[in-house]
């Protein structure tokens, strides 16, 4: 390898075990606190977002950073708890939606200042304010990047089998 891919294998190593080493942190922080799990917050923080606190599950599956299969049971997971509604679309029935439940906006709520405090304490305040506008810059870069990108393993299949 020359220096180039060294730098670059260096920066994603360095960006995999600082996200790593963050979140254990957070999680941590919030299971001390008696609040949600991290990766229950992360699903509520991207329905908080959607249209009436609800997303497509292909959407909600989309935003967060777990795999298809994981945040299907994770939401049903959630269901049980209370925090999340799955419904059914009216108009195709093969779309379901994830929507939270009051009780899913409150734990949201209660939740956020200690997942705030915890970017905080285990992320930000290591960073100067110059380094986090180039992380945001570079990061935003690689991601756009990949927008678009086909993932899915039966779209994976697809695009790997030879064009006639």
């Amino acid at each position: 390898m020359d220096t180039a891919d060294d730098t670059g294998l260096a920066a994603w190593r360095a960006m995999l075990l600082a996200h790593d080493a963050a979140l254990r942190a957070i999680d941590s922080d919030l299971t001390r606190a008696g609040t949600i799990p991290l990766t229950w917050y992360d699903v509520l923080l991207e329905l908080n977002a959607g249209p009436q606190r609800r997303l497509r599950m292909n959407d909600l599956a989309d935003r967060v950073v777990l795999s298809r299969t994981r945040v299907s049971r994770l939401v049903d997971e959630m269901v049980a708890a209370g925090l999340v509604t799955k419904i059914r679309d009216e108009e195709d029935r093969r779309v379901v939606w994830a929507a939270m439940t009051d009780e899913g906006a409150s734990a949201f709520r209660r939740t956020a200042p200690q997942y705030l405090r915890g970017i905080e304490e285990h992320f930000s305040q290591y960073l100067t304010d110059e380094e986090k506008r180039i992380m945001t810059a570079a990061l935003t870069k690689v991601r756009d990047a990949h927008t678009g990108v086909i993932s899915t393993p039966e779209a994976l299949r697809r695009s790997t089998r030879p064009t006639r």
